[in-house]
């Protein structure tokens, strides 16, 4: 799992965009982060994640590093050139530049690519349960200056429903914002829920107008040697979702 080339995980898009989803696989890190940590904020050693960035850049071939944004399950969006990396809070980043690559990090939660067919502007979205509730999906179609009806849409690597239980107030929440939530209920307890964020976040891109959305079907919790999971780890690293306009 440490050293050697990373992994990245493509959508199935015919589009003129660079775009992927990276494993754990590749880098530098030590255990609990083990290996390629793109995040600065859970306690790995900075020297290590700077390591695995920049093995990120080179071994995908980015024309520049990603703007990493500092997430807080809200709905800003922001466009990538207003990002001070590892600073400017935000759980969306858009660009219509190119050369510039939107960023989100993840170990559970959804992360959402977004692209117009001819590649004029990308969108990386990070998506929980209180991202869906709170709208930063539609915040996002928003804001970009493009029909939704022209957007592709890739759901990556994210915690599967077999392994995310949640209580009722979660389910409310979720419906109140406007998100339906699809889930099915968690014997024995009648006030439980296997929550599928996948399909949930699919039917809200296709409710604001996104018609073609893709996803991967691989599940952070079941895929520990792939992929990180904080539900199932605590303490652990993050992998990212990324996407840019051709230079």
């Amino acid at each position: 799992m440490t050293g050697g080339k990373i992994e990245v995980l493509r959508p199935d898009w015919a589009l003129p965009v660079e775009a992927g989803f990276t494993t754990r696989c590749g880098g530098v890190s030590k255990a609990p982060y083990d290996s390629l940590n793109l995040a600065m904020h859970v306690g790995d050693d900075p020297a290590a994640v700077r390591e695995n960035r920049r093995r990120l850049v080179e071994q995908a071939r980015l024309p520049e590093a990603p703007r990493w944004v500092s997430q807080v399950h809200g709905t800003r969006v922001v466009h990538a050139s207003e990002v001070e990396p590892d600073v400017t809070e935000a759980d969306a980043v858009w660009t219509d530049q190119p050369g510039q690559v939107c960023a989100v990090l993840v170990a559970d939660c959804l992360p959402i690519l977004l692209a117009d067919h001819a590649g004029r502007c990308v969108a990386a979205v990070h998506a929980g349960w209180r991202g869906l509730a709170a709208g930063i999906i539609q915040r996002t179609i928003e804001t970009l200056p493009v029909p939704a009806s022209g957007l592709v849409a890739c759901i990556g690597p994210c915690i599967g429903p077999d392994a995310y239980e949640v209580g009722a107030e979660v389910i409310q929440a979720m419906i109140s914002g406007g998100a339906v939530p699809v889930r099915s209920p968690s014997p024995p307890s009648a006030n439980r829920f296997q929550l599928d964020l996948a399909a949930t976040a699919d039917g809200v891109l296709r409710q604001y107008g996104v018609e073609a959305v893709t996803r991967l079907e691989r599940c952070t919790s079941a895929e520990h040697e792939a992929v990180y999971s904080y539900r199932r780890s605590g303490v652990t690293g993050r992998i990212a979702g990324y996407v840019s306009c051709p230079g």
